[in-house]
């Protein structure tokens, strides 16, 4: 909106160009009429003027030709000579001349090397001889070398007292020129035409004043309040009208203006309410709706967008999609691009960090907006969080994983029970055979201690074939009390001979007091055997493994070692089924042990750098609180 006193000097600024504009176009239309009416005056005058010369000029002509006949009746050449050189001498006269019939000068007033050539076929003469005998006219104004001159011409009639001299067979006997100034009846008519001009001229200005002052009082001060009015309007002021007092052009225009602004006002709100409505609706939609031009910068966008870019709409707005930091995409091809390029709608998948820090999938759709003859005007963007989606589309895959190792896990037990049971009663059998006091036999002792070893892992095989048939048939585990300290004595006792095998030693650290937790033992000594062999494999010969147990409100399992390490991106999948570091190995050891542990209402927490070891943590609820740790 401009400024009230851009506008006042804008205003300012047009009204003085149309009084300028006005003004001239007076001045012009004046002048022109004026000057119109001068010459036509002018031309009318000089004809009347040259008319009363004409008549004055025939009369002195009459008079003088009478006065000559009557001397040349007489003979008295000497006298006409006088007379006629008298009435040259007479004012406004230059010339007069007595012509015999041939165009001979006989008399005249001027010596006869001063007169102009008088002979038929010259242009003094033929300017009336040029015409018939019946349109030539008496007097006549023509240019000669003195100037312009008003030539008389009147014929001397052969009479009968001629005939004595002249016989009777001609009619003429001559012709008496009678030349009077013409520049003296020019001059008057061009003072005249001064004083004319001089009083037009100041008519005129009377005039142009008058007419301006009439038409800036009433029409362009009337005007003016147009221009404020369409002013205001255009700044936002839509109540503003102009007023419409009088019954007059103006005030009927006036009329019309207001009942078209009225008009306008009422098409202005109904659209404004339009396109509050529709930014309601576009801003109740969860999805991100940002339109874009053809050159990808931002012309709309709506709540949903603005709260995912982080930023508000004035810094959206006119901005490209491409320097809106938190709502760039990372997809391969931008969606805008290519509906821009083939004009069809794209659909894309985008993966973007979200404020907070988490990981979230959007699915981009972009369509095009085609005006009327079909050609491109903008894009719409449309963002859907897809994050759930994916989420339970994952939740999906795994349990269909999940049914499918169900399936496995129930034929695998079955037939594994059956010679797991075999082999158990072959080898209580061997235990049975060894005699109680071996006295000192070592081969009977490292025999019972073998056998010993066989049947615990029988019994732990046993256990794991009974787990896999409870998860596959939806059972849960009987839970009991468990000692913790009894199971982290098992899993190192058991862990051991792969420990050696691999040159790693293994230190175990418990706390004096008892740790008791609410679990199933064989599935807790299970996952934790899991997490110890993982251990020592991924440590290189010398390596360590520490096994500590750290009780207080919740019970901590650490198993550490000081192997190679996990990857950064493999991080987040070791917990998958199916998925292992090891070669040879199934996947199943840590995605097994996890959901063990979660059924007992725990949780397992990794930590690891590739090249720095590894630190699992198991963390259970402890059945009895310790409310002092000793370490």
């Amino acid at each position: 909106m401009m400024p009230p006193y851009s506008i006042q000097s804008s205003m300012k600024l047009h009204i003085a160009s149309m009084t300028a504009a006005l003004a001239g176009g007076v001045s012009a239309a004046v002048v022109i009429a004026c000057a119109t009416g001068a010459y036509l005056y002018s031309s009318h005058h000089f004809n009347t003027l040259l008319e009363t010369a004409r008549t004055d000029a025939l009369a002195e002509g009459e008079l003088i030709r009478v006065a000559l006949e009557h001397q040349m009746i007489e003979n008295e050449r000497g006298l006409i000579a006088r007379m006629i050189e008298s009435f040259g001498r007479q004012p406004r006269v230059e010339l007069v001349a007595l012509l015999d019939r041939a165009g001979q000068v006989r008399f005249s007033s001027r010596a006869p090397n001063t007169i102009d050539d008088l002979r038929l076929d010259s242009p003094t003469c033929q300017a009336c001889h040029q015409h018939p005998a019946d349109r030539r006219e008496s007097s006549r104004v023509i240019e000669t070398r003195g100037g312009q001159v008003l030539r008389t011409m009147i014929p001397i009639l052969n009479r009968q007292e001629c005939f004595r001299c002249h016989g009777p067979t001609q009619r003429i006997n001559g012709v008496l020129l009678v030349d009077y100034n013409a520049g003296e009846i020019r001059a008057a008519i061009d003072q005249d035409l001064r004083w004319m001009v001089a009083g037009a001229g100041g008519f005129a200005l009377l005039l142009v004043g008058a007419i301006g002052l009439i038409i800036r009082l009433l029409v362009l001060r009337r005007l003016q309040r147009f221009e404020t009015t369409a002013r205001m309007i255009a700044g936002g002021d839509l109540e503003r009208r102009v007023p419409a007092e009088g019954t007059d052009t103006i005030a009927w225009l006036a009329r019309e203006f207001n009942t078209m602004a009225d008009s306008m006002t009422g098409l202005v709100g109904e659209v404004r309410n339009q396109r509050e409505r529709l930014e309601n609706v576009i801003n109740s939609i969860d999805d991100g709706i940002v339109v874009l031009d053809p050159q990808r910068k931002v012309i709309a966008a709506n709540d949903a967008f603005l709260r995912r870019a982080a930023q508000s709409r004035e810094q959206v707005l006119g901005c490209c999609c491409t320097e809106i930091a938190a709502s760039g995409c990372n997809t391969a091809d931008c969606p805008a691009l290519s509906c821009l390029s083939s004009g069809e709608g794209q659909v894309r998948i985008a993966q973007r960090t979200t404020a907070e820090g988490a990981v979230a999938w959007e699915e981009i759709h972009a369509s095009p907006i085609l005006d009327k003859a079909g050609k491109l005007m903008h894009v719409v963007e449309v963002w859907r969080d897809i994050s759930d989606r994916r989420a339970a589309e994952a939740h999906l895959a795994e349990s269909h994983r999940l049914a499918s190792l169900g399936l496995l896990a129930s034929g695998f037990s079955h037939e594994l029970n059956t010679p797991l049971a075999t082999i158990l009663t072959c080898v209580e059998g061997i235990i049975r055979s060894v005699p109680e006091n071996p006295n000192g036999d070592t081969d009977w002792e490292r025999i019972a201690g073998h056998a010993g070893i066989a049947r615990d892992q029988i019994m732990r095989c046993r256990g794991i074939t009974q787990h896999f048939l409870r998860m596959s048939r939806g059972q849960k585990s009987a839970d009991g009390i468990v000692d913790v300290k009894a199971v982290v004595a098992a899993v190192e006792r058991l862990s051991e001979p792969t420990a050696r095998a691999c040159r790693v030693r293994v230190e175990a650290t418990c706390p004096p007091q008892d740790v008791v937790v609410r679990a199933d033992e064989a599935e807790l000594q299970n996952a934790l055997i899991n997490l110890m062999l993982n251990a020592i494999q991924a440590c290189k010969p010398g390596g360590t493994v520490n096994l500590r147990v750290d009780a207080g409100s919740k019970v901590h399992i650490h198993v550490i070692d000081d192997g190679c390490g996990i990857a950064p991106e493999n991080l987040k999948r070791i917990f998958e089924p199916f998925f292992g570091l090891r070669q040879g190995g199934t996947g199943l050891g840590l995605f097994l042990s996890l959901n063990a542990v979660r059924r007992f209402g725990g949780d397992i927490l990794v930590e690891s750098a590739a090249g720095k070891g590894s630190s699992f943590e198991i963390v259970l609820p402890a059945l009895v609180p310790v409310l002092e740790v000793l370490h």
